[in-house]
């Protein structure tokens, strides 16, 4: 489909105020990426920056190896973590405008609107008002108008807030389409958990750097190991807290998950919980991006 997005040493400042410094940031296409930070470490400003709608002190975003500009943005998709639609206006005339807003004509933005008011399950709703709607459908409106156009490139902002769990699977399944096809998607969000599951890489950035990024699959299988122990009747841990080389790090719901340093013995763990009760789980445990998220933005 084409080749990377790419944020190259972007820096904005709003007086004293260091919104973006020297961020960079790679999407490739065919991913699905997660961009992760802390409320106010700059996500948004990125994306605008994206988009031209917020200017930059330094740095440049390129896409196929050329810097983007206004012909380049038409190729793009995107939706904004604020609403973007004309609450007074039929959902589906607003999909239809906002296609003809990206150079489509009349009967093909209308046909395309129909084909992703329906994937993303509202065609029911393409003839109610934009404000009539509950805020997981807004959701999906919203993101039908940034696929309308058929983007090579994909910016969404927190797409999956307020969602049940359908709507959820919904917009991941698209997301996850849309990569397959060879575009390039970007999304932030809050929900780790949600992440891991639908990303194969995240950037993380925090006061506006980026402070880790790469594959889920090797963020999460960094640094030491990690078990995941279950003892009947010790829900809190405490056979584990005097070995040697253990930290007990959580004890969600009775389930003890241990990180072991590279002098801890496995074995000598599993001998403890077998004196201490039944085990009924003992699994080794790759770290959760929760974790991850955690150190990188303590660091």
């Amino acid at each position: 489909m084409g080749g990377p997005l790419e944020l190259d040493g972007l820096t904005r400042r709003f007086g004293p105020v260091t919104a973006l410094d020297g961020l960079s940031v790679t999407v490739p296409p065919g991913q699905v990426v997660g961009f992760l930070g802390p409320n106010g470490a700059g996500k948004t400003t990125a994306m605008r920056a994206l988009f031209g709608l917020t200017d930059l002190d330094d740095g440049t975003v390129f896409w196929k190896g050329a810097p983007v500009g206004p012909s380049e943005r038409r190729r793009f998709g995107y939706m904004p973590e604020e609403r973007g639609l004309y609450p007074n206006m039929l959902v589906a005339d607003v999909v239809e405008y906002l296609g003809r807003l990206h150079g489509m004509g009349s009967l093909d933005a209308a046909a395309a609107a129909a084909v992703w008011l329906e994937r993303l399950q509202v065609a029911d709703r393409a003839a109610s008002r934009v404000e009539t709607l509950s805020h997981g459908n807004q959701q999906r409106v919203q993101l039908a108008a940034a696929l309308v156009h058929d983007p090579e490139v994909l910016v969404l902002d927190e797409p999956l807030a307020g969602l049940d769990p359908t709507g959820i699977d919904v917009i991941g399944d698209v997301l996850v389409e849309q990569a397959r096809a060879g575009r390039c998607v970007l999304f932030s969000s809050h929900q780790l958990d949600l992440v891991e599951d639908l990303c194969e890489s995240v950037a993380i950035i925090d006061h506006g750097r980026l402070v880790a990024s790469g594959s889920v699959d090797d963020l999460t299988t960094s640094g030491p190991r990690r078990l995941a122990v279950r003892v009947e009747g010790h829900r809190d841990g405490a056979w584990a807290r005097s070995l040697a080389g253990v930290t007990v790090s959580e004890t969600p719901g009775g389930e003890v998950r241990l990180v072991l340093e590279d002098s801890a013995d496995s074995d000598a763990v599993l001998d403890a919980a077998r004196r201490a009760g039944r085990v009924t789980r003992f699994v080794v445990e790759r770290r959760r991006l929760s974790e991850v998220f955690r150190e990188a933005v303590a660091r």
